[in-house]
């Protein structure tokens, strides 16, 4: 059975963000020229919003832009921030604040919102549908399709109904293959279509390798007298600290007596013993989170990953036939713990681009001009200002890299007359576990703390069982001749979602890596942190995976 096809002018890939805000720039800049203009969005999850994960506070500059009246057409930042706080924790029972004279000012959060991102990407997708877009849910990209000159020309949705065995089941329906003039990648962190367009047009070259952290967050129902609407805590240290890891927490009090509590552990941790999903289940005991989240229940949960290696890291974004934008193309601002304004930032640009494109009867080659237009723009200037924000984490740990930030930023509004290097990529600061201190977290309460199969319940995470292992091994025998020998196989704990185990039979013998693909929240944790480089995450079928409903 041969795939069917649809042609447009522009198909994107991913209903986040930067997708959303191309998308809706598109349609405008359309509609005011007065052209026909065909402009499609696929997205993996079973509805818009279902796969979106962020803390989440939002600087509104670029929804400004793209939507300057969206307070009337309702759009959902119900919680302006009042107050800031900021804690650098010693252990689970003492706390420092920080005064805010010494916080660096890129983390204050005057005229900022705190809000459910998925719900805020549910809305954009309305507007966009308005103004025309099409958009498919439910539907992955699974392929990127070229053209003979090796340009991009569009991509393949997976195919659905097929076994676990490779063969067709009785539902099979193979993927549509979508062409375009352009395409724009806005899958988010180590998008698989994004890895590999990288690799074959060598977008990163001369750039450093890219940095994350796993960011993993509950949505808590507290008592009305522990609410204090508005409130954003943000804290450094203990739990992490313990054990020399880098990254931070926060709670945001949003609107109806809830808060969205996570943390983000840096992903260039050394001891493969440290397991971020326990270290977040210590964080909820410590003196000032217990006091806000004691007595309450505890709603959603979920878990994904960030790129926080800024400038030094982006890559390239623009190559024949497409650009990559968002997170994607590692757009985050780390140093303010942001990413939706300068995502939708990168989007608006790429629409404005490719519309100048059109108007010269352009299609299918690259949009060289996309860089300079970037750098022109905003979200540039404050990436460049903030660029050392994240090699001072890495290099001098949260304290003294907050300092070098403070005289940097605070001082030298980022004007000091170099760049910080990080060029050892995260996976490789891994030791090897019998040079690391084990760890023995605690078991937990069932109150504020709970294990994995519990979390990813209430992730509502589900993928259809019989259907190809979405997580690939290149070598089977890795996990356990050399991960395990060398490494005690840390996909056991950086996963948060309990998808990889090693078994043993009765005796304690024979070990086997067990892959529990079903419980997959889509993190790319795994395709980042493997010692051995040896997983990598491709899309499901289409529809599964996490299902969050305001996170």
């Amino acid at each position: 059975m041969e795939r069917e096809f649809m042609e447009f002018d522009v198909v994107i890939v991913g209903a986040g963000p930067s997708g959303l805000a191309a998308a809706i720039k598109l349609r405008q800049l359309a509609i005011e020229s007065d052209k026909e203009l065909m402009v499609c969005v696929v997205e993996k999850g079973s509805e818009v919003g279902a796969h979106i994960l962020s803390g989440a506070v939002i600087e509104p500059t670029a929804l400004n832009e793209l939507i300057p009246d969206w307070e009337e057409k309702g759009a959902p930042l119900n919680t302006k921030v009042t107050g800031d706080s900021i804690y650098l924790m010693k252990n689970e029972e003492k706390a420092t604040k920080i005064p805010n004279f010494f916080v660096p000012k890129t983390m204050h959060n005057d005229g900022n919102y705190i809000i459910s991102l998925g719900n805020l990407c549910r809305w954009l997708a309305e507007q966009a549908e308005a103004l025309g877009v099409e958009i498919f849910p439910g539907f992955a990209a699974s392929e990127v399709l070229y053209n003979d000159d090796g340009s991009v020309k569009g991509i393949a949705t997976g195919d659905m109904g097929i076994g676990r065995d490779g063969e067709k089941k009785d539902g099979y329906m193979p993927g549509m293959e979508l062409h375009a003039k352009y395409t724009l990648f806005g899958e988010g962190c180590r998008g698989h279509l994004g890895k590999e367009l990288i690799a074959k047009f060598n977008l990163d070259e001369g750039k450093e390798p890219q940095h994350y952290g796993i960011g993993i967050k509950e949505l808590w129902k507290i008592p009305a007298e522990q609410h204090h609407e508005g409130l954003v805590v943000h804290t450094a240290g203990w739990p992490l600290s313990e054990s020399g890891s880098a990254g931070g927490g926060f709670l945001y009090h949003i609107e109806d007596n809830q808060v969205a509590v996570g943390l983000i552990t840096d992903l260039s941790y050394s001891n493969p013993h440290v397991s971020p999903f326990h270290e977040f289940q210590r964080y909820k005991h410590q003196k000032v989170i217990k006091q806000y989240l004691e007595g309450g229940e505890r709603i959603s949960y979920g878990a994904r990953a960030l790129t926080k290696g800024g400038l030094q890291s982006q890559p390239k974004m623009s190559f024949p036939g497409g650009l990559l934008i968002g997170d994607n193309a590692g757009t985050l601002n780390f140093a303010k713990i942001k990413g939706t304004h300068t995502a939708m930032k990168s989007g608006i640009i790429a629409a404005e681009t490719i519309m100048a494109a059109f108007g010269g009867n352009r299609a299918n080659d690259e949009l060289a001009e996309y860089e300079a237009n970037y750098k022109a723009s905003w979200a540039w200037r404050e990436l460049h200002q903030q660029r050392n924000f994240g090699p001072a984490q890495h290099k001098w740990g949260n304290f003294l890299g907050s300092a070098y930030a403070f005289i940097d930023l605070n001082i030298f509004n980022g004007k000091l007359p170099w760049t910080l290097s990080d060029p050892k990529p995260d996976y490789a600061q891994m030791k090897p576990a019998d040079q690391c201190k084990k760890i023995d977290y605690p078991k937990p309460d069932g109150k504020l703390s709970f294990d994995k199969l519990s979390s990813v319940f209430v992730s509502n995470t589900n993928h259809e069982e019989d259907q190809p292992v979405h997580l690939k091994l290149q070598d089977d025998s890795i996990p356990i001749e050399v991960n395990l020998e060398k490494y005690d196989e840390p996909a056991q704990r950086y996963c948060p979602a309990g998808v990889y185990e090693v078994v043993r039979d009765d005796d304690g013998n024979n070990p086997k890596f067990v892959i529990n693909a079903q419980n997959c929240v889509h993190c790319k944790t795994c395709d980042i942190k493997d010692p051995s480089q040896n997983i990598t995450w491709v899309a499901p079928e289409g529809a599964g995976g996490p299902n969050y409903p305001n996170m």
